[in-house]
């Protein structure tokens, strides 16, 4: 476990599942979905997690690179496709630690899971009522291979959570959960009560407003694009800043353009890298 405090702001890793944060308080009011590290025993009920080398899905779990079929593991009890990339289901090692300070790593070898040898690290750190987070990878295979990376957050969803966000596109989705079209949109401004959202937006100004009746949280990334998913049953929203559009690999493959939809296509020993903050304060 990993604690680190900057006055009223705690944030807890786990670095053992998944390298996630079990949780984030602001004078002990939890800012995402929180548990304390050392009661989590699922990533699954983590306050956040990284994605890496991919986010979202990857359809029916086939990956098909260069003229290669590569079956992927499906990875998430009944759900048909791959998702989420690996990094969220493996150990990640503490490389560095401070009060306030904290540097991940996680290093992959091919295997069933993802054919493509790289290296991730994530810093994340305090300061003032802010959490700030940096994720990169760096791709270690022989050849030219896809990546990418973001974050899954799960904020608490209350009573007045109302969530804004400013894009310009949003990809619709089948009932199979991955996308059909990009269709124009100008982001989102609603209450998240009864929000039933499972969407990718492109073209996102990086900055996201969360408020309720406790909490005014503020989302921002070098990213732009983002996930945002919750409905009437769920106790939180989920607000994933990603560096490409669900399915993006498949997309690409059946003919879409990878830089258009923000796939990276890494050369052998070629980096990406990222930032998020979640700056938060108390209302009234």
């Amino acid at each position: 476990m990993v604690q680190l405090r900057s006055g009223a702001l705690v944030c807890e890793l786990q670095p053992r599942l998944g390298g996630c944060i079990a949780g984030l308080w602001l004078d002990g009011v939890p800012v995402l979905r929180s548990t304390r590290a050392a009661e989590l025993n699922s990533v699954r009920a983590a306050g956040s997690y990284p994605l890496v080398p991919f986010s979202n899905r990857i359809a029916q779990a086939t990956l098909l690179w260069q003229g290669t079929q590569h079956p992927l593991v499906r990875n998430d009890g009944a759900e048909p496709h791959a998702i989420h990339g690996v990094g969220w289901q493996r150990p990640w090692q503490v490389l560095e630690s401070e009060s306030d300070f904290a540097l991940l790593a996680y290093e992959h070898r091919p295997d069933a899971a993802w054919p493509f040898a790289f290296d991730s690290s994530q810093t994340l750190r305090v300061r003032g009522d802010t959490l700030e987070l940096t994720l990169s990878l760096t791709n270690h295979a022989q050849q030219a291979a896809p990546a990418g990376l973001g974050w899954h957050p799960y904020f608490v969803k209350r009573a007045r959570s109302r969530i804004s966000l400013e894009a310009t596109g949003r990809w619709e989705m089948g009932s199979d959960k991955l996308p059909t079209e990009r269709r124009p949109s100008h982001g989102l401004d609603a209450s998240c009560a009864f929000l039933d959202i499972d969407h990718c937006f492109d073209g996102w100004t990086g900055v996201v407003q969360l408020r309720d009746e406790l909490l005014h949280t503020r989302v921002t990334s070098s990213l732009s694009r983002l996930v945002v998913f919750t409905n009437d049953t769920r106790e939180f929203v989920a607000i994933e800043p990603v560096s490409h559009v669900n399915n993006a690999i498949c997309l690409a493959d059946a003919g879409a353009d990878a830089a258009q939809l923000g796939l990276a296509i890494l050369q052998p020993g070629e980096s990406i890298s990222a930032q998020m903050a979640i700056a938060v304060e108390r209302v009234g």
